[in-house]
């Protein structure tokens, strides 16, 4: 086997040898030898494919880095955003504290009885009894038992002991709390007691034949003599009769004491009422 694969292979180099040889001396058309010509086909073919990965791996490296510049300037714009999303946070925030201001202001003016604006500091955790601390006190003129009001109706009244520059504020949703009510529609009057249960207050002493409805407006009557008469308490939010003397209604008080951030004291003290029912 192996003496007529010797002579198969001497044979075909020798062939090979021959066809360069001819191919060094042989001239194409336009002079170069064809050996020449192919051995520069060859190569030029090879840097092509070269020139090409080349091109292909710059290409490459140019789409990360300009991928990386992008990233970077993406995160910019993101921190850009977020900051923008802030101050639109805090412009918000001054345009509902202004807008809660302004609805203070046209209280003062327009409540007929002087009056001081507080900033509510602190509130009372306590659930037994409802609180809260205004930044005003005994400098500014306020003393106890006088009532504390908001712009959408009352929110108290103030107890001892008052200090310099603070002072407490009973709410009227406080179970101890108590104040003179009429309905508005009907003139039905009773007493307004704060409750434990939700809605917080009861309106108590309305007599069983009264007309009293869902829905009915519940204001100040002014018999207690703390808080000034038509000031709005809160909306019946219920009604029951039953066999006794006296209606059981349920009132949902006018003022969200969860975000109650200012108010007006009414710098009128306390009017001595005969047989009065309010509070102390």
């Amino acid at each position: 086997m192996t003496l007529f694969r010797r002579p198969g292979v001497i044979f075909v180099t020798l062939m090979f040898a021959q066809l360069l040889l001819v191919s060094a001396q042989v001239q194409s058309k336009s002079g170069v030898r064809v050996l020449e010509l192919v051995t520069f086909e060859i190569f030029s073919r090879v840097q092509a494919a070269t020139a090409s990965i080349v091109r292909g791996g710059s290409g490459v490296w140019g789409n990360y880095f300009a991928l990386r510049g992008v990233r970077a300037e993406n995160e910019v714009l993101r921190q850009q955003l977020s900051q923008l999303q802030v101050r639109m946070q805090e412009e918000h925030a001054l345009a509902s504290r202004a807008g809660k201001l302004q609805e203070l202001l046209d209280l003062k003016t327009g409540v007929g009885v002087p009056t001081l604006a507080a900033h509510v500091i602190a509130g009372n955790p306590n659930p037994g009894m409802r609180t809260l601390t205004i930044d005003r006190g005994a400098s500014d003129g306020v003393t106890p038992d006088m009532a504390v009001i908001a712009p959408s109706g009352i929110v108290g009244r103030v107890i001892g002991p008052v200090a310099s520059h603070a002072a407490r504020v009973q709410l009227i949703v406080d179970r101890n709390a108590a104040a003179g009510a009429v309905t508005e529609r009907a003139r039905a009057g009773g007493m307004v007691v704060g409750t434990e249960s939700d809605p917080p207050l009861r309106m108590d002493l309305v007599p069983n034949l009264a007309d009293v409805k869902d829905n009915d407006q519940v204001v100040a009557s002014g018999v207690d003599g703390i808080y000034p008469k038509g000031f709005m308490v809160g909306r019946v939010e219920r009604v029951e009769r039953r066999g006794g003397l006296y209606l059981t209604i349920t009132v949902r008080p006018a003022v969200d004491f969860a975000s109650l951030e200012e108010v007006l004291v009414v710098l009128v003290p306390p009017v001595a009422v005969e047989g009065d029912g309010a509070a102390k």
